[in-house]
Formats: C-alpha cells, sequence, structure tokens
C-alpha cells in the first residue's frame, strides 16, 4: 500500500502565509493592547471607575469587559508601571514586544535598566525574560540582611484619631509575626470577597500604587471582622442580638448631626450614624452640655431572624450594579427607620460594606423606582445600570482613528518577531548584570 506525499511547495507556502498573517494580526494585537493600556492609566489615576462605585479600576474591568478579576489587575499595575518607562512604552506600542514580556519586565523595570531588560526581550523569548526577572526578585530578597533579633527588639504597635476621626494604626512586627497576621487577614479577605475567577494570584503583593489601595481596603475590611469576630467571642450570628452596641452623644442645646461622638471615640458624621444603625440598636443619650444625662432613648429595631432569611434568599449578596460580594452583607434601609421607612422587605436590600458606606457617605443613592425595582444612582445622579452604557458613545469614530494610528505605526509580519537564534540565556550572568545597573558599587 503506498500513500502520496504530500505536496511540500504547496503546504509551505500555505503556512507562509498563515504563519505571516498571524505574526502580523499579533504585532496589531500588541499595538492595540499598548492602547488598551494607555486608556487603563488614564481612567485609574483620573478615578473614573468610581463613578460606578465599584472599589477600583480592575473591578470595573472585571464587571465591564469580562476580565478576570487577577488579569485585570495585573493590567492596571501593567499599564500604571508603564507611565515611568518611556523606552519599554514607546516599544510596546510599535508592537515590537509582546504583553508577556511587557508584564514581566514591568515587575523590575526602572529608568536605569529598561535598556537591558529590553535587550532581553527583543532577542530572547518569554521564558527567558520571566527566568531573569524571578532570578533577579530572588536575589534581591537574598540580600537582605536584617536579623530576627534586631526585627523582634524593634516589634511595637501604636494608633492615633486623624484630625478627620479616622483611626491611624501604625505597626512593626517580626517577620514571622507578620507573615501569621497576613495570613489571617487574607483568609478573612477571602470570605470578603467574591472571587471571580481561579487564575492563581501570583503577584498579590506586587501591585503598583494605584492598585495598592483596593487590596488595602479589603485588608482593613477584614481586620474589621476579626475585631467583631473577637468581641463576640465566636463567628457572626444570625440571630437578632446586638453585633455592638453604640453610645451617640448629642448635645440637647444644639442637637446637630455634627456634634454626634461615639463613646470613647471621635465624632461622626449623620450619614454614618445612619448607616451604622440600618441593623444595628444604638442607644440615644441626651446631654446638657456639661455631659449631665438628661435621658436615654428607646433602642432602634433590628430587622429580625425570619425577614433576615427572606431578605437572603431574595438578593443572595449585593444588590448594587456589578458588585458580587455575598459574604458580610449589610441590609439597608432604602428609607431610614428614622425617618419613617418600614423595616420589611419591599424597603430593605442587601449590601457590602463598601456600598453601603458609598450610600450614606459616598454621594451615592438607593432608591425605588418607577417599576418598583432598586435604583441607583452616582454622585452625578446619573443611574447606575447592571451592565452597559446609557447611550451609546463614540464607538464608530473612535475605532476609525485607532485604526488609523495602527495603520501609522508600519506593523508587518516581521514586526513581532524575537530575534532569538536559540542561544541560551546564562542567567545568572544575567541577573548579575541587571543587579549591577542597579547596585552600582555593590
Amino acid at each position: 500500500m503506498s500513500c502520496n506525499p504530500p505536496d511540500l511547495p504547496a503546504s509551505q507556502q500555505r503556512s507562509d502565509a498563515l504563519g505571516q498573517e498571524i505574526t502580523e494580526l499579533f504585532g496589531l494585537i500588541t499595538a492595540a493592547t499598548y492602547d488598551l493600556l494607555f486608556r487603563i492609566r488614564q481612567f485609574d489615576q483620573e478615578k473614573l471607575w468610581h463613578l460606578e462605585g465599584v472599589c477600583s479600576c480592575a473591578h470595573w474591568l472585571n464587571w465591564k469587559c469580562g476580565i478576570g478579576f487577577n488579569a485585570a489587575r495585573e493590567k492596571v499595575r501593567v499599564a500604571n508601571a508603564l507611565g515611568a518607562l518611556p523606552k519599554i512604552s514607546e516599544t510596546f506600542r510599535l508592537g515590537k514586544v509582546s504583553y508577556s514580556k511587557v508584564r514581566a519586565t514591568t515587575r523590575v523595570a526602572t529608568l536605569e535598566n529598561e535598556d537591558y531588560l529590553l535587550n532581553i526581550a527583543k532577542y530572547g523569548t518569554a521564558y527567558h525574560v520571566e527566568s531573569l526577572v524571578r532570578g533577579y526578585r530572588r536575589a534581591k530578597q537574598l540580600n537582605d540582611v536584617d536579623s530576627a533579633n534586631k526585627q523582634h527588639h524593634a516589634r511595637s504597635l501604636t494608633y492615633r484619631y486623624d484630625d478627620d476621626g479616622s483611626l491611624v494604626i501604625k505597626g512593626r512586627l517580626p517577620a514571622e509575626v507578620g507573615a501569621m497576621l497576613i495570613k489571617a487577614l487574607d483568609k478573612a479577605v477571602e470570605r470578603t470577597v467574591a472571587e471571580t475567577d481561579n487564575e492563581k494570584d501570583e503577584d498579590k503583593h506586587e501591585t503598583s500604587s494605584r492598585g495598592r489601595p483596593s487590596f488595602a481596603t479589603r485588608r482593613a475590611d477584614a481586620l474589621m471582622e476579626m475585631a467583631e469576630s473577637y468581641l463576640q467571642q465566636g463567628p457572626k450570628s444570625s440571630s437578632s442580638a446586638d453585633r455592638y452596641q453604640v453610645m451617640v452623644h448629642v448635645t440637647a442645646e444644639t442637637s446637630q448631626p455634627d456634634t454626634a461622638l461615639i463613646e470613647e471615640g471621635p465624632h461622626v458624621s449623620a450619614e454614618t450614624s445612619r448607616r451604622i444603625a440600618c441593623d444595628t440598636c444604638i442607644s440615644r443619650l441626651l446631654e446638657k452640655e456639661k455631659g449631665e444625662p438628661i435621658s436615654i432613648g428607646r433602642k432602634s429595631r433590628v430587622i429580625p431572624p425570619p425577614m433576615r432569611r427572606a431578605l437572603q434568599a431574595r438578593d443572595k449578596g449585593c444588590r448594587f450594579p456589578g458588585c458580587t460580594h455575598t459574604y458580610f452583607i449589610d441590609r439597608h434601609h432604602i428609607q431610614h427607620w428614622s425617618n419613617g421607612g418600614a423595616t420589611s422587605l419591599d424597603n430593605l436590600v442587601l449590601l457590602c460594606r463598601h456600598h453601603h458606606r458609598l450610600v450614606h457617605e459616598g454621594g451615592f443613592a438607593c432608591e425605588k423606582g418607577e417599576d418598583g425595582d432598586v435604583v441607583f444612582r452616582n454622585q452625578t445622579g446619573r443611574i447606575i445600570h447592571r451592565s452597559g452604557f446609557e447611550v451609546p458613545t463614540h464607538l464608530e469614530n473612535f475605532a476609525h482613528r485607532l485604526r488609523e494610528k495602527l495603520e501609522e505605526r508600519h506593523i508587518n509580519s516581521q514586526t513581532c518577531l524575537t530575534q532569538w537564534r536559540g542561544e541560551k540565556m546564562d542567567q545568572a550572568l544575567a541577573v548579575e548584570h541587571i543587579w549591577r545597573i542597579d547596585h552600582p558599587g555593590q
């Protein structure tokens, strides 16, 4: 039985043609990815995502663009890093170096070493770049000569109230104690954040200055949950027992919301008091100017357990558009009970801690729409829709301008090709070279 060999010339032509189409298209995609990250950096630096009520730019990308949260956070980190790396940024803009290589180099790149890193990126594979970055980061860790004894003797934890009334905590802990605290915080964070994909988070502690507030905020929320759990001497219960009791001091002569004072704490705004009171007992202590008690008011109503269960079954989690949080959810009165709002399912909605604060203190609004559904508005009064945008935008003209910009870069099938010819990289030598660039004289 004979087998005719394939038409090699024809197949080779097909391979060359299709291969060139792939590399040219990839060059265009790379250049377009630069344009995407450039706009993400602008969007993040101007904090325009805040108008949608989300926690961070990464959350906005996850919601609006369908990007996995970890991948979205990486895009924000890389986008912000590129703003300080002009040579890597320009090479990326021209489609000459892939996003994978840019993503790796921005973990360690500086103005001083970006030339060397670009050289590795152009003449090596993505694996070579990752290997160099990984080795360099390991070398930096091994160079840390702080002793355990020095860490132990320097341990401290202090706190103070800032001018705006917020508590500022400052601490220094030995490495192993710090690791234990971080592990506990991360465990608590896992329960407060609904993960949207299972991608391994390799860079949780490797975020840009613009990316840190989001994770720092979640850790602050987790610390609050840990404190509550400890004070309750057990996990949070769904019973009608008080989570905690807050004494709000208001002078009889003024009765101004600005004079509200949490017992053993700072002054708080009227909206902060309302947020705390949504599902918490508050005893009102009326005092004279010199602090002499006049009367103690009634406790506010607490949502009963059957209603809590019905509310949970209906809402499942935070109802704010784009939010997927299902743990540590607050129960919010749409019309506050102090203004005559009923403690009923029709007047209640579940909100996560972040969005509950936005509705009370952040200038956002939660109300009932004409159809009876819950409607949220941002600080400008615009309705926040669950998906998409309210009106069509200039996308058609934008796409045309983008195509023109890509054409001006003269990208072809050769643009994105790596200049690697099969040589093996000496990782130790490469790490030493970049080390000398960043640590002259050492």
